[in-house]
């Protein structure tokens, strides 16, 4: 699969949702915590990776010189 910006997008956008709904059933925190907290915190994290992830790809895909 070949991934442009919409598809990206929508995949990270599907793992955090999946990972808030986990935690909004889980009887770990209440759903605001949840929410308020953890959410905005995965979707920064996620978005410092993302960014990372696609530095270090075009970095391997020049080659090493």
């Amino acid at each position: 699969m070949e991934f442009d910006l919409g598809k990206t997008v929508l995949v990270f956008a599907a793992i955090v949702a999946v990972g808030t709904a986990a935690l909004v059933a889980a009887p770990m925190m209440t759903p605001t915590t949840v929410v308020m907290m953890v959410t905005p915190s995965m979707i920064v994290f996620g978005a410092i990776c993302l960014a990372l992830g696609v530095k270090h790809g075009e970095y391997r895909s020049r080659g090493a010189r």
